[in-house]
């Protein structure tokens, strides 16, 4: 089976043709670095791994690149507002850079701890102005931008594909304009390249350019740097479903209108919500749950990841404690099921119903990234008991390449368990099976009472006995 994605452009699941043979450039959007981020963010970036890692297991190389905002994001998507970076240093009375390099810090700290891969290209805004200013000439060249009230502007009715991601129509837009907010803009949606002028004061970071003192629009960021590092057209681009009607939308038009290639993307990739009491979960809303909350609740990093792999990536997936409670008691039967298999990995010959599991398991995330399918798959290889343990460990092994839950460390000795408690438990299980062939079942059933009293119940399979804690 082909890998097939969701494109949100166009609204259908295609298969995945990479532009180069055996090569994917990928673009995951990255964190704006004003404050922690909350765990709807980290939902984004799990789906990103997730994609990342099985596409490797495809046999792809990925390039993939992930932007750091420092410098551009205002508090509204539509040029409105605040730059989130100088209202968090205000409040915090550090530099915006003091303040860029504290939360980057953090965020790389928060995904190192789901186990999300590291981009091999992590760019910053800050470190990449000149391109912007390339890019932005370009598009001025082109005739797709004007100057208004000291901003230079991108012109949406120059644009013929404008809205095409978001099936957004431009008449529609100006029919619902708010001719308030911004009275230099020609069309509703004419969105800021370069700001010259500053809607506040005392702006901390600005940079000359050809359009005077100023610094950057947020939505050219990405195109700039997307375009460096992946050239003029490349596979996907990823992103909160959030950013299909402005940021994402706008960054098609600026691309496509310096470059003069249509699409410049092939397949977008947005993963839903992530809802907390019935809204979604956003920064800005105030009182948002980090990945430290839910550790100092008591909860691995990884039993959220658990808790995310259980929702397809484009359906909406509602949190509660309750839930992550499901997912930790799920990865910790996981682990002790593992556990229990008393056996090292051995890689199954011809035939095996292992292999068999396994192919499930890829045809699941080949269609579009169905991590809870994947996830019954890896349940119903641990559970299926024609498998050797030492083969059913093996497959897990592989389907965890994707789903990124460490269950190697289940082959490790528990922290604070003597090493020696597990040979005892399978030396226990010998005399056992040899008490069961000699009929003396009275000792068996001893044993096996014995054994659960250290919390230990056995599970009689065909292939043999597994342990797992009870």
């Amino acid at each position: 089976m082909p890998l097939r994605l969701y494109n949100t452009l166009g609204r259908t699941t295609e298969e995945f043709k990479a532009l180069v043979p055996g090569k994917a450039g990928f673009y995951g959007c990255g964190p704006t670095v004003y404050n922690y981020a909350h765990i709807g963010n980290l939902r984004a970036y799990t789906t990103h791994d997730v994609l990342v890692r099985t596409l490797r297991e495809r046999g792809y190389g990925v390039t993939h690149v992930m932007n750091i905002t420092d410098v551009g994001h205002l508090s509204g998507d539509g040029d409105l507002g605040e730059d989130k970076m100088l209202r968090s240093a205000v409040e915090r009375g550090k530099t915006v850079l003091e303040i860029a390099e504290f939360y980057a810090h953090a965020f790389f700290a928060d995904i190192d701890r789901m186990n999300i891969l590291r981009p091999g290209i992590v760019c910053r805004a800050t470190e990449h102005i000149g391109d912007m200013i390339t890019l932005i000439k370009r598009i001025e060249a082109n005739g797709y931008t004007y100057s208004a009230g000291g901003n230079l502007y991108f012109d949406i009715s120059r644009f013929e594909h404008y809205g095409d991601l978001g099936m957004l129509q431009i008449q529609n837009l100006k029919a619902g304009a708010r001719t308030d907010l911004d009275q230099n803009k020609r069309n509703p949606g004419d969105f800021v390249l370069w700001f010259t002028k500053s809607k506040f004061e005392n702006q901390a970071l600005t940079w000359d350019s050809p359009w005077g003192r100023g610094y950057p629009g947020w939505h050219i960021e990405c195109s700039a740097m997307s375009i460096r590092y992946l050239g003029e057209t490349f596979d996907i681009h990823a992103g909160g479903i959030d950013h299909v009607p402005v940021h994402h939308t706008n960054e098609i038009a600026q691309s496509e209108a310096a470059t003069g290639k249509h699409p410049w993307v092939r397949y977008w990739i947005h993963n839903e919500f992530l809802i907390l009491d019935r809204e979604k979960m956003s920064k800005s809303a105030g009182g948002f749950l980090t990945l430290q909350s839910l550790a100092d609740a008591g909860y691995d990093p990884l039993d959220y990841r658990y808790f995310l792999l259980g929702g397809h990536y484009r359906s909406q997936l509602q949190f509660s404690w309750e839930s992550l409670e499901g997912a930790r008691n799920s990865r910790k039967s996981l682990l002790d099921r593992i556990r229990g298999l008393g056996a090292k990995p051995v890689q199954p010959g011809a035939g095996s119903p292992a292999l068999a599991r396994l192919a499930a398991f890829h045809e699941a995330l080949d269609d579009d990234l169905s991590t809870p399918r994947g996830l019954a798959e890896l349940w119903g290889l641990l559970r299926d008991n024609t498998i050797a343990p030492g083969e059913a460990l093996w497959g897990l092994l592989q389907m965890d390449r994707i789903l990124g839950l460490k269950l190697d460390a289940a082959m490790e000795p528990v922290p604070g368990e003597d090493p020696a408690f597990a040979a005892e438990i399978e030396a226990a299980i010998t005399r056992r099976a040899a008490a069961k062939a000699a009929r003396d079942f009275a000792l068996a059933d001893s044993i096996r009472g014995e054994l659960k009293e250290k919390g230990i119940v056995l599970e009689d399979t065909k292939t043999g006995t597994l342990w797992r804690r009870g």
